[in-house]
């Protein structure tokens, strides 16, 4: 799958809501920044309707045949 198919790829949900939650935020420091962004995943990760929000978007048809 190409990575500039961003419409089959759930992945590009979860980096654009990412990008989102550390918009207005300055770290001061790389370390800083990486503790920020794991905070914000882990808090995605109990989400679950946010993460089957970005699978939906794909249109792929999940359920088996």
């Amino acid at each position: 799958m190409p990575s500039q198919a961003m419409n089959f790829n759930p992945a590009e949900g979860v980096w654009s809501a990412l990008k989102r939650a550390l918009a207005n935020l300055a770290p001061h420091d790389i370390d800083e920044l990486a503790a920020l962004v794991a905070t914000r995943l882990k808090r995605m990760r109990y989400r679950s309707r946010l993460l089957d929000g970005f699978i939906a978007q794909t249109g792929f048809d999940l359920e088996p045949p």
